[in-house]
């Protein structure tokens, strides 16, 4: 005799399956905001999970593109050492890329840029991070490199 999974077990996966945030506009331009409470410890953007792809900054100044495409590195990338970190195409960025900078953060990332809440979040409040916690450069209170 074969039992049937209880209903519970077969929950859909539809396009809203984990998802507690969206795109708004911010103070900052746009941020990304709680559309749902979410509990201390939460890793926030659930299937987010394509990898970065590392780039030689050298490599990047050397091509001679534009300034707007350049400013795609400036305004989204990670800085590691001599290395871009960035989505293999900025066509790609997902709602993670979004954060905006904060010296009092409410989400923090791992040591895979795996973004999780420091503490409750309120629905309706923005999520912010320090991007010097994950990024060798330095930035004044809106978020610009310095």
């Amino acid at each position: 005799m074969i039992k049937k999974k209880p209903k519970q077990n077969r929950i859909p996966h539809y396009p809203h399956y984990g998802v507690s945030v969206r795109l708004k506009p911010s103070k900052h331009g746009v941020g990304v905001f709680a559309i749902a409470d979410i509990p201390k410890g939460t890793y926030v953007f659930y299937g987010d999970d394509a990898p970065i792809a590392w780039i030689d900054i050298d490599k990047i100044n050397n091509l001679g593109i534009d300034n707007e495409t350049k400013k795609l590195y400036e305004d989204f990338a990670i800085i590691k050492g001599n290395k871009y970190g960035c989505p293999k195409n900025f066509n790609q960025l997902t709602i993670s890329w979004y954060l905006n900078h904060s010296k009092n953060p409410n989400m923090a990332c791992d040591k895979e840029y795996r973004f999780y809440a420091l503490r409750k979040i309120k629905k309706g409040k923005e999520l912010t991070a320090n991007y010097e916690t994950y990024n060798e450069s330095k930035f004044d209170n809106h978020g610009n490199p310095l």
